[in-house]
């Protein structure tokens, strides 16, 4: 899953892509580097990030869903607004990816009545909040508990099983500690039978073990990408493709798969 996001303030990228050619063309390339997905985002959810509204969200994010999807690619819209789920759903976009799995009011029954894959995440508080000292009982038993609960919401709701993957939120309302719990133990989470999606790319996680910044932390997403392969996630999030389809290609020759 190659990352487009389309605001002024993402951590890694922010105000790079925001104008409409720019945004394309790094779709294109991300598509040409192996992408299987292009997901777009036009609300960051860094730590600290602040809403944008509904009306702002749609505009950057709907005529790039209806651009990206003739070029052939699948393409998923990172929010959490019904809204804007609507919007991009008339335009066409494969499935939504929600932070707040589905939370909002009316976000489920937009999904369910789509049809379309839905991936539910765990993030602890609100973006502007928080990494302000998260705590939990148990951050692998809490969390698991809470995506059960939210897959169990799609069931009823009329949202096909296979449609569902999960994202346990790294870096969402998570200390380090708490994070390399969650990577460690990231195998536990496929007893919830839905693919598992992580977003490990470039985070402050990597700067916090290595000291490296934001520009300099591919040999760390790398090394996350990889083990969270051998702990069975299926979809991993990233900016950068091309080398991470390498990361696959090796993992999965060892796997004696194609």
């Amino acid at each position: 899953m190659g990352i487009l996001n389309v605001t002024p303030d993402s951590f890694s990228d922010g105000s790079a892509y925001l104008h409409f050619n720019d945004a394309l063309a790094h779709a294109k390339r991300l598509l040409n580097e192996g992408a299987d997905i292009i997901d777009i985002g036009g609300e960051s959810t860094r730590p600290g990030a602040r809403e944008v509204s509904i009306d702002d969200e749609i505009s950057r994010v709907v005529p790039l869903v209806e651009k990206v999807k003739s070029l052939g690619g699948i393409v998923s819209v990172d929010t959490s607004k019904p809204e804007v789920m609507l919007a991009a759903i008339e335009a066409g976009v494969d499935m939504i990816n929600d932070v707040r799995a589905l939370s909002l009011p009316g976000a489920l029954e937009v999904v369910a009545e789509s049809q379309l894959p839905v991936c539910l995440m765990h993030m602890l508080g609100q973006p502007k909040n928080m990494q302000s000292a998260p705590q939990y009982q148990s951050v692998v038993t809490d969390i698991f508990k809470y995506l059960k609960q939210r897959v169990e919401v799609c069931l009823s709701a009329g949202i096909e099983s296979s449609y569902i993957a999960i994202d346990p939120g790294f870096g969402f309302g998570k200390t380090l500690q708490h994070n390399l719990d969650l990577l460690t133990q990231l195998s536990s989470f496929q007893n919830l039978k839905c693919p598992i999606l992580v977003g490990l790319s470039r985070k402050s996680m990597i700067g916090q073990i290595t000291g490296r910044e934001v520009c300099d932390r591919l040999a760390g997403s790398l090394g996350l990408a990889l083990i969270a392969m051998q702990q069975g996630a299926k979809i991993i999030r990233v900016h950068d493709v091309k080398q991470t389809v390498d990361i696959k290609k090796i993992f999965l020759a060892t796997q004696n798969e194609q």
